[in-house]
This record gives structure tokens, C-alpha cells and sequence, in this order.
């Protein structure tokens, strides 16, 4: 194309280029904004910080303290060791095969038997098949079948000794009773985590509500602080009272801090209850805190709600329980052995090497009786159990006697700390009113500024000894719950 040409073309494209270059400006911005908006909806919100309370505590200890996994953890062992204790109820099964190669004799055989110890009896039931060929010398006759072989069933009783308990279902009572004892010190363990969670709960909280308390101190001093400075320059107020009031704030910062570092020391004390879902420790955060204090749980006094369902009472009536099948067990000993034997033999096909007295069916009774003479280690084991039992109910006396002593005390305490706690309620009103009224007083000019310090400081005072009474409450309350194991209260049920 010649150059004029491609020129004239050029010049009439970049009108229409131009035109269209403000249009797609246009659109960009407008894209772009739909695009930054499905960025914005597609991002996830922030999840919504609550207050960390009580019952969440509860139940992370309740699933995920390590004392509780580790009392969980005996449990599964205990059932561990009646599962071996069963094991001597095990069906057993054996088989063997006898042959003379070479000698007078040529007689072979082989034999297998299934045996069922009895769960009821110390006695056992047994089955098996043997068959045999060839001769056998006179004190083996007994080995003789015919050609197909012999069947035979038989069962052994115990009529006196190992008739109502023998050393195999003595051993799986103990090992049930393990059980029983490993789960009643899991129920200890965890009224222990409980009730210790509580209070680190509540300590937690009362820390906060502290540092809150000393924040409003410290911001009571910087406010005046300013207006200090106004009267200073304008002459109506000497310049050492700017010394004097930087000093309170010194003072009440030192307070902030102090209040701060308890309130960061609680939490990570907390942290041994509050766990996420791997059992891990979880600090919470200031931004966790709830406003206020929890109820106090409600006062369960109910000694004879207690002793049925306190663990360690639990404890002392399992041991007395497994002293008594040791007892039942060591008077068994004392017994004579009687023992009733019935065993069927059936032979089968035509008559082997032994001829006709080995085919048929033949059935045999029998009675075994053994008396031991002396009777010493039976009889010093019986006295030994005997006195363990004795122990064991002298135990279980003074156990419930220190119970009643111990809900008598708790009760007295929790009464007392709600006293307590509506006089320092009354105490912290009265102090905070003084200190109001200190503080009018002295913007009118009729009191003097250490007297308005003293007043607000008081008052604060006030305010941490009602969050301490309110603590002691709280803390006397679940002890209480936990003396009563009260499950329900402490989160258990």
C-alpha cells in the first residue's frame, strides 16, 4: 500500500480509538468493584468472641484433663486383667499321638480332647475321640478301640471344696473388683478437677474484675490530673499538688500492674482445665472475660445423700467386699475334696485288637475324697482375713464420721462466707459513697485533696474485699459440692 495511503487509513482510526478508550476506563472501575466485593463476601467473618464460662471449663476438664484420662486410662486396665482372669474359663483343646516303632509291643494311638471348665462349679465337662492300633502291654489296655475309633463325655463336680468358690472365680471377683475400684478413683479424681476448676475459674474472673477495679482508681487520679493543671496555670492551685497527684498515679499504676500480672498468673493456672479438643492447654484471653461473677452453686448439705455417694466410702465397701470372697475362699479350704466323676465311652465299627470288652458303650461313676490332716495355713490365712475385714469396717466408721465432720465444717463456712459477703456489699456501698461525697466536697472546696485520695482508695478497697468474700463463697459452695459429690453441681452428670 503506498504511504498516503496508510496514512489517510491512520488518521481515520485514531478518532475512533479515542472515543472508545474513555469507555473502557469506565467499565474498569465498575469490574473492579464487583470484583473487590465477591473478594469481601467470599472472606469468612470473624468469629464472635464470647465470654468464656463456667460449664465449658467444666466440661473440657470433665473430657480432657490428663488426671481424668489417666484415671480413665487405670479403668481400661483393670478391665484388661479380668479379661486374663476369665481367660481360666478358656475352652481348651489338645491332641497327641503315641507310637512304638520298634519293641514287643505295637500298639499306636492318637487322641484329642476339648474341655469346658464349669463358671458355677470348680468341676469341668470334656469330650474327645481316640483310635488305636496294634497291642498294648496289660497296664495300657485301656488305650484299646475298636476299628473306627472311641467317643467319650465326661464331666468332673466339685461337691464340697471348689463347690461355691475355687481360685479361678475367686480371681475374677478381685479382677472385677479392680475394676470397681479403678472407676470410683476416677470419680475421686475428677471431683477433685472439678471442683479445683471452679475455683481457678472464678479466681480467673475475680482477677479481672481487680484489675477493672484499680483501672477506674488510676483513671479517677489521671482526670484530675488535667483540671490540676488548668487551676495551676490560672493561679487557683499551688504547684506541688501536680507533684502530689502524679504521685497517686504513680501509685495506682503500680496497683494496675500488680492486679495485671495476677490476672495473667490465673489464666495460665486456668489453662490446666481449659483445653481444646486435643486435650492441649488454652490461655484465655482479657477479651474472654466475662462482666460478672458466676452464681454460687447451690448448698447441698445432705449427710446421708453423701455417704452414699462419696468414692472413697466406695473404696473402703469394694475392699471389704473382695475380704469377704477371700474370707468365703480361705473357709473353702477347710473343706474336704469330694469330687464326683461320669465319663461315657462309645466305640465305634468293628471290634479292634483289644476284642469285645472294648466295644459297646461303656459308662463309669466315680468318687474321689481327700481329707488334709492339718489345716495351719488355712487357718492362719482365715485369721488374717478376718482381721482385714475388722480393719476395713473400722475404716469405713472413722471414714464416715470424718465425713459429717468435714460437711458439718464446709457448712459453716459456706453460712459464714455469705454473711461475709453481705457485709462487705454493705462495706463497699458505704465506702463508695463516702468517696463520692469526699469528692464533691472537695470541687466545692471543703475538703482537702489527701482526704479525697484516702476516700477513693478506701472504696476501692472495699470493692476487692467484696470480689474476695464473693470468692471465698464460691470456693466454700463447690467444696461443699465436691464433699457431697454432687455430681449434677460439678458438672459430672
Amino acid at each position: 500500500m503506498p504511504l498516503p495511503n496508510k496514512l489517510l487509513l491512520l488518521a481515520l482510526l485514531l478518532p475512533a480509538l479515542a472515543a472508545a478508550q474513555p469507555a473502557a476506563q469506565s467499565i474498569a472501575p465498575g469490574r473492579r468493584a464487583l470484583e473487590a466485593d465477591a473478594r469481601a463476601a467470599a472472606q469468612p467473618l470473624p468469629a464472635t468472641i464470647t465470654p468464656l464460662q463456667l460449664n465449658e471449663v467444666l466440661a473440657a476438664s470433665r473430657f480432657h484433663a490428663p488426671q481424668v484420662l489417666e484415671a480413665l486410662a487405670r479403668v481400661r486396665g483393670a478391665e484388661g486383667r479380668l479379661l486374663s482372669a476369665d481367660g481360666a474359663f478358656d475352652t481348651l483343646f489338645n491332641a497327641s499321638i503315641d507310637t512304638r516303632p520298634t519293641g514287643f509291643y505295637t500298639g499306636a494311638e492318637a487322641s484329642t480332647r476339648l474341655m469346658q471348665p464349669l463358671a458355677n462349679n470348680g468341676g469341668n465337662i470334656y469330650g474327645g475321640y481316640d483310635v488305636s492300633r496294634g497291642s498294648f502291654p496289660s497296664y495300657q489296655a485301656g488305650n484299646n478301640t475298636t476299628q473306627l475309633g472311641r467317643l467319650t463325655v465326661g464331666t468332673l463336680f466339685s461337691l464340697l471344696r471348689d463347690r461355691d468358690i475355687d481360685d479361678r472365680r475367686f480371681n475374677r471377683a478381685v479382677a472385677g473388683a479392680d475394676i470397681a475400684l479403678a472407676d470410683t478413683d476416677r470419680l475421686l479424681v475428677a471431683i477433685g478437677v472439678q471442683a479445683r476448676a471452679i475455683a481457678a475459674w472464678n479466681n480467673w474472673v475475680i482477677a479481672g474484675q481487680r484489675v477493672k477495679v484499680f483501672k477506674d482508681l488510676l483513671q479517677l487520679a489521671l482526670d484530675r490530673q488535667g483540671g490540676f493543671k488548668r487551676q495551676v496555670a490560672e493561679g487557683l492551685r499551688p504547684a506541688i499538688l501536680l507533684t502530689e497527684n502524679e504521685q497517686n498515679i504513680l501509685r495506682r499504676q503500680i496497683l494496675v500492674v500488680q492486679a495485671e500480672q495476677v490476672l495473667q498468673q490465673t489464666a495460665v493456672a486456668l489453662s490446666l482445665f481449659w483445653r481444646d479438643a486435643d486435650g492441649n492447654p488454652v490461655v484465655p484471653g482479657t477479651d474472654r472475660l466475662p462482666s460478672q461473677l458466676g452464681a454460687p452453686i447451690p448448698l447441698s448439705e445432705d449427710v446421708m445423700v453423701a455417704l452414699e455417694n462419696r468414692p472413697d466410702l466406695k473404696l473402703v465397701d469394694v475392699r471389704i467386699a473382695v475380704a469377704r470372697q477371700r474370707l468365703a475362699l480361705d473357709r473353702n479350704n477347710f473343706l474336704p475334696r469330694l469330687d464326683l466323676k461320669a465319663e461315657v465311652n462309645q466305640y465305634v465299627g468293628a471290634v479292634g485288637a483289644g476284642g469285645n470288652p472294648y466295644s459297646g458303650t461303656e459308662s463309669k461313676v466315680g468318687v474321689t475324697l481327700s481329707v488334709p490332716i492339718q489345716q495351719r495355713v488355712a487357718r492362719g490365712r482365715l485369721d488374717q482375713t478376718r482381721a482385714d475385714i475388722d480393719a476395713f469396717q473400722q475404716r469405713r466408721r472413722f471414714i464416715e464420721d470424718q465425713i459429717r465432720v468435714e460437711i458439718g465444717s464446709l457448712s459453716i463456712a459456706a453460712r459464714q462466707s455469705m454473711r461475709l459477703l453481705g457485709i462487705a456489699i454493705d462495706e463497699q456501698d458505704r465506702a463508695q459513697l463516702m468517696a463520692n461525697a469526699e469528692r464533691r466536697r472537695f470541687q466545692e472546696g471543703a475538703s482537702d485533696f489527701f482526704v479525697v485520695n484516702i476516700r477513693e482508695e478506701a472504696a476501692a478497697d472495699a470493692q476487692v474485699r467484696r470480689l474476695d468474700a464473693a470468692f471465698r463463697q464460691i470456693v466454700a459452695h463447690a467444696d461443699l459440692a465436691a464433699a457431697t459429690a454432687d455430681l449434677k453441681l460439678l458438672g459430672l452428670d
